[in-house]
């Protein structure tokens, strides 16, 4: 790692809100992404009749465990509970809920306020509300995180070729660039995707369309400066190509301003799928979605747990990315020593 790397992570972890922000944002991803672990409606672990099984890795008939039919077996069904328990043994999750498994014993209206069962209530359809944010925040985060990551790769590609070659080729560019600005994003989404079935490819596709402009103009303004430089004409000089020297020479001292957005992109991503979830313009209506759960506080006013619990959640992380991104931005910063 070069020395200035090494300064800029120093400064970024002198940062105690900052730095503090990313640990924290760093644990709630890593449990995202084992939330099968959390929240589920199987077994983590089943010893019958001698032998262990893993449900929540993989499907088990119901014969399996002794009972009659030879479709997967529903754990929650106090058959299948009893079977079990009379040559073994199961251990759950700490949320016996998965984001679609309703709570078919409540003895209340839908949706249900919080109980010892359900910690946040259930939304209009008996599903557990703490089960449909740990799901929804992992798809949330993993749609953002991908999408931002080939918005960055296609923008920063993109702004090097116009900063490194100019004359026609930026000028063309930089039109092209006016005209895809000015398009209303949201409602050219909102219309795509209305004319395609509800897809999670189609719907990233259709949002990278849009979002790879974020970039542009900053990877373009700094191979703009730099590729006038004596380095740079040195190595023309010698024959190198201008593919070596963009990516091998200018891109990492253009790095800098570019890593410094990828958390307010993120945010950004976040934010336009949690939109067009609420809209109904998102993601298939089975998948786990914050912007459904806020949709759902919007259509039972007299149920304040589901948009408080979305609205907190939303806060929570949208809120850690900014001062992630402030930190990042900070560190970065050349000014700073």
């Amino acid at each position: 790692m070069s020395p200035i790397m090494q300064a800029r992570l120093k400064r970024f972890k002198k940062n105690r809100l900052g730095f503090s922000c990313f640990i924290l944002f760093i644990i709630i991803f890593i449990l995202s992404l084992g939330v099968e672990f959390i929240a589920n409606d199987k077994p983590l672990l089943v010893k019958y009749d001698e032998e262990y099984y893993t449900p929540v890795l993989k499907k088990y008939p119901e014969t399996t465990f002794g009972g009659i039919f030879e479709t997967e077996a529903d754990y929650r069904d106090p058959v299948v509970q009893q079977m079990i328990d009379a040559k073994g043994w199961a251990i759950w999750p700490i949320l016996r809920y998965s984001y679609q498994t309703p709570n078919l014993a409540l003895a209340v209206p839908l949706p249900a306020p919080p109980s010892k069962e359900n910690w946040l209530g259930t939304d209009d359809q008996g599903r557990d509300v703490v089960a449909r944010i740990l799901y929804g925040l992992r798809v949330s985060l993993l749609f953002g995180l991908a999408l931002t990551l080939f918005a960055s790769v296609i923008g920063i590609m993109v702004g090097a070729i116009q900063g490194y070659y100019g004359g026609w080729i930026d000028l063309i560019g930089q039109r092209v660039l006016e005209v895809w600005g000015g398009l209303p994003t949201l409602f050219m989404i909102m219309i795509l995707v209305s004319l395609f079935t509800p897809s999670v490819y189609w719907l990233f596709l259709i949002m990278l369309v849009f979002g790879w402009p974020a970039l542009v103009g900053l990877v373009r303004a700094e191979f703009l400066r730099a590729r006038n430089l004596d380095y740079v004409r040195a190595a023309r000089s010698l024959g190198v190509r201008d593919t070596t020297i963009m990516f091998r020479h200018i891109l990492p001292n253009a790095m800098s301003s570019s890593l410094s957005q990828l958390p307010f992109m993120l945010t950004a991503n976040i934010t336009a799928l949690t939109a067009l979830d609420f809209l109904g313009y998102g993601l298939p209506p089975d998948a786990a979605s914050l912007g459904e759960l806020l949709l759902q506080g919007k259509n039972n006013l007299t149920a304040p747990w589901l948009a408080l619990s979305g609205f907190f959640t939303l806060a929570l992380v949208l809120s850690l990315l900014i001062y992630i991104g402030e930190a990042t931005r900070d560190a970065f910063d050349p000014r700073r020593q």
